[in-house]
């Protein structure tokens, strides 16, 4: 199987957009429990969030006719965002369905404790990790104890409040938003197959025994070989995984083979890695190595038949001149995620937005001549190493999302709560 980097190649592999629906299963009830001592802060907050999207009326600033309006009719819309007052907005549009969430934007919710909504936030989740965590079922992290007020707070019980917090914020969201949230699994278990699925199966956990059904849920798990096999053990339980940090086609390839929900390229990314790397500074849409990468992905999912979702994130001006090149360049891809000044951007120009990924497009699979061919560990491994923007850029992002994580430890273990009785 060639796996030229996306980064580089050149064949445009143009292919066909289904505008997939969350796919239905069954989920059987994981027996471990959720310890707390405390009711959530956010339930009711989440409660009327789901009221209030009931009954928005059209939002005002939004033009008619739009290309928010036009992109919406052909490709699901997630907000890039872990702001709850910029999510009601725009989920008030009616054009934004799911929610992301990351490592940084649960840092950014912990250290915004001035502001009350945030601040129930985090007391409610350092208020549940105090309790600890019960283990009653397979699969699952070690039981983490009651923490004894007075003392610092272990690392298991540091590691339990991130997840807790995760799931207050996605609690949240998720009372706003009508589709999907994504909860990422701890990113310094990224190299950890079976740690990073037994922080999944908690998670899930968490939001069940929450009331949260998992079929609102995709946890998020990098584009490592690890992560990959971690969301192949998790999809056979019906856990959701979207597997991110995707740079190149063998993660891509990877992801789709392990039957991972969806996958989310960063396009944007890969035009800076190559224009970093001696290739041109400026490129028509369509010939951007980032949007170059996404179709041939996107058409390899549709050759081979894989219910794999292609939902890229993390956007970047191919010309130079419009942030918006990369994001009109792949319209009619499955889903996007798009950060709120692309999305105020979008919904202020009222100007015909052409679907460039089209369903049902004669030609389709033939446009891509990757085989099936199925994907070793030891091949994996050697395509990732030899993608530059790949091994570049996703080593690029664990580390930022390690400094995310580190930087949430320490708002943590700063909390009062710990002290408490």
């Amino acid at each position: 199987m060639a796996f030229a980097s996306g980064a580089l190649q050149r064949r445009q592999c143009s292919s066909a957009a289904a505008c997939h629906r969350p796919r239905c299963s069954s989920s059987s009830r994981i027996a471990a429990r959720f310890v707390r001592c405390a009711a959530s802060s956010s339930s009711s907050a989440a409660a009327a969030g789901s009221a209030a999207v009931a009954t928005a009326e059209p939002a005002a600033w939004v033009k008619p006719g739009s290309q928010l309006e036009q992109l919406a009719a052909m490709t699901v819309l997630s907000i890039d965002t872990g702001d709850i007052q910029t999510i009601e907005k725009f989920a008030a549009t009616g054009f934004i369905t799911d929610a992301t969430t990351n490592p940084l934007f649960v840092s950014q919710a912990a250290a915004r404790g001035s502001e009350p909504e945030y601040a129930a936030m985090v007391d409610a989740a350092v208020t549940a990790a105090c309790a600890g965590y019960s283990n009653t079922a397979a699969g699952l992290p070690p039981a983490v104890p009651p923490h004894m007020p007075g003392s610092a707070p272990s690392a298991a019980t540091i590691d339990l409040a991130i997840d807790c917090l995760s799931i207050e914020l996605g609690k949240r969201i998720l009372g706003i938003v009508q589709g999907y949230v994504s909860t990422e699994v701890d990113i310094r278990l990224s190299f950890d197959a079976a740690a990073s699925e037994a922080r999944a199966r908690r998670i899930i956990d968490l939001y069940e025994a929450a009331g949260v059904p998992r079929s609102r849920v995709l946890i998020k798990l990098a584009g490592t070989w690890e992560g990959v096999k971690a969301a192949e053990a998790l999809e056979k339980d019906g856990i959701r995984c979207n597997i991110t940090l995707v740079f190149g086609f063998c993660q891509a390839v990877a992801a789709a083979q392990a039957g991972a929900t969806l996958i989310s390229p960063f396009p944007g990314r890969v035009l800076e890695w190559v224009k970093a790397n001696g290739g041109p500074q400026a490129f028509s849409p369509a010939e951007d190595p980032g949007v170059v990468a996404c179709r041939r992905m996107y058409a390899y999912f549709r050759k081979h038949g894989h219910a794999t979702i292609c939902m890229p994130a993390s956007w970047r001006s191919s010309t130079g001149n419009d942030l918006l090149d990369e994001v009109r360049a792949l319209a009619g891809t499955d889903r996007m995620t798009i950060p709120p000044p692309l999305l105020t951007q979008l919904a202020e120009d009222t100007s015909p937005l052409p679907r460039l990924l089209t369903p049902g497009a004669a030609g389709t699979a033939a446009e891509c001549s990757d085989n099936g061919e199925r994907l070793s560990e030891a091949a994996f491994r050697w395509e990732l190493a030899n993608d530059g923007a790949a091994n570049d850029k996703m080593a690029a992002g664990l580390r930022a999302f390690a400094g995310d994580t580190a930087r949430l430890v320490e708002v943590l273990q700063a909390h009062p709560g710990w002290q408490k009785a």
